[in-house]
């Protein structure tokens, strides 16, 4: 093995791959808010039924929260710069055909074979970051990447609003096409051939794959669906058993496989669980101000897509500056108090707009908010990457991604039902509710995250292979 290999975070481009990926990254990020609020338009122009709107959005968190571990072991056996490339040009692609919609099947067709593309990307992409970049320099990759990523959703309002209120919602995606281009080219030119860790006796763990892709899919579909259905309804209840019971059944075959598609132990460990919690109330707590601030602003306040866009400018900088800020002080610091205090920061920015309502609040208080939850970004995905062995890189990088899909449909999940009222008629007391809610669930991660993540790692320390 040569020494670039041996030691991935001298690659003299690593910068440069870190700043491409993370813009690749920023493409299926700024999709899950980009079409928010823009759909509007697409329901007119197409003629969608309420059914039809409603996947155009959740087609997508479905199909890539359910395939992450999926495209983080593929990964793993076949190598992150290949399917990384492959995932990229699939999703290029696909927008291109979203945008070409002419009806609804295409269009939900086209937000599909998105998110299997972001499926394959994001995890191995997130992988290439980990090899590339070791010690310090790995705290502040993550921390750009996770200011990107964070940041990422908060410019997708800003971008849907200026591309819809200007040449049109199709360009929402294809805008996607000429940049997925040139990464690609470029990427396939500067990353370097890291080595994969399948032999050959390892399979792709096709019943491990079904298993919990099936799984993830039911228990996401059950967020999505208790937002317009209920909380206490059969159907809820019997996806979300299904789904624990399709869990249960993939541990027990981990167990069993010879080339299982995971390492359940992974998830045992404090640093991944930690992680993987984190990313997850990070991602609700998001998209539950995304949720709430675009239908509070366009609906009650009856401002339009562009407005709307720009008013949630300081939320992606607050974020970028928060994510920023703590990328370069958790190799000082450790996690946990960056974790602590980016939650309290949350709940604090979160509890001026369940006080009151007035535009000039919201807009401050969602922006401090969004300072504490790019730490959360930060904090997420060095905890949980920071001391992975590099063959469990990618699907280490699966769990921390699919969690951030579970953050995403639960936080609108949540606040769709608590705002229910102000969505269907003129109250504000569905917005406050569902702001109060996010407040109080942020305060409680706090005293979760003080307890469950870990503090600063010791120089040396070694990369833990069992859980602990």
């Amino acid at each position: 093995m040569n020494q670039q290999i041996a030691q991935p975070g001298a690659h003299p481009a690593r910068w440069r791959v870190l700043g491409l990926l993370g813009v690749a990254q920023l493409m299926l990020i700024l999709d899950v808010t980009v079409v928010a609020i823009a759909l509007p338009h697409i329901e007119t122009e197409l003629g969608l039924t309420r059914e039809a709107l409603t996947w155009t959005v959740s087609a997508y968190t479905l199909t890539f929260g359910g395939l992450m571990l999926l495209g983080g072991r593929i990964s793993d056996l076949v190598g992150a710069k290949r399917v990384m490339l492959t995932g990229l040009l699939l999703f290029t692609a696909a927008s291109l055909v979203t945008g070409l919609a002419e009806s609804a099947a295409m269009l939900v067709g086209g937000r599909i074979a998105q998110g299997v593309g972001a499926a394959l990307l994001s995890p191995s992409a997130l992988s290439l970051v980990v090899a590339l970049f070791d010690g310090e320099e790995r705290n502040k990759a993550l921390g750009v990447w996770s200011a990107l990523g964070g940041g990422g959703a908060a410019l997708g309002v800003l971008v849907g609003g200026l591309l819809t209120a200007g040449p049109g919602w199709s360009w929402v995606f294809y805008v996607n096409v000429p940049i997925g281009l040139v990464i690609a080219v470029v990427l396939a030119a500067l990353v370097p051939r890291l080595p994969t860790w399948g032999t050959e006796r390892s399979r792709l763990d096709v019943l491990g794959a079904i298993l919990v892709t099936a799984s993830t899919a039911s228990l996401i579909y059950a967020l999505i669906a208790a937002g317009e259905r209920g909380w206490l309804t059969s159907f809820t209840g019997w996806l979300v058993l299904a789904a624990a019971v399709g869990y249960v059944l993939f541990v027990v075959w981990q167990r069993r496989a010879r080339s299982p598609l995971m390492d359940v132990r992974l998830l045992a460990r404090r640093p991944v669980a930690a992680g993987a919690f984190l990313i997850l109330m990070a991602t609700a707590l998001m998209i539950a101000v995304f949720f709430l601030g675009t239908f509070y602003f366009q609906q009650a306040q009856g401002y339009g897509a562009l407005h709307t866009g720009l008013l949630f400018l300081p939320v992606a900088v607050a974020t970028m500056l928060g994510a920023n800020l703590t990328g370069r002080v958790i190799g000082r610091w450790g996690g946990r108090a960056p974790a602590v205090a980016g939650l309290a920061v949350a709940a604090l920015g979160l509890a001026a707009p369940a006080v009151s309502m007035h535009p000039a609040v919201v807009v401050v208080g969602v922006s401090v908010a969004a300072a504490g939850t790019g730490a959360l970004f930060v904090v997420a995905s060095a905890t949980a990457l920071g001391q992975v062995a590099p063959h469990e890189a990618g699907i280490a990088s699966g769990i921390v991604s699919t969690f951030h899909e579970f953050g995403a449909s639960l936080g609108a999940a949540v606040v769709s039902s608590v705002a229910a009222a102000s969505l269907a008629g003129t109250t504000l007391s569905g917005f406050a509710g569902g702001f109060t809610v996010a407040a109080v669930a942020a305060g409680a991660g706090v005293v979760v995250a003080a307890l469950v993540t870990p503090g600063r790692l010791r120089q040396g320390d070694p990369i833990p292979s069992t859980p602990n």
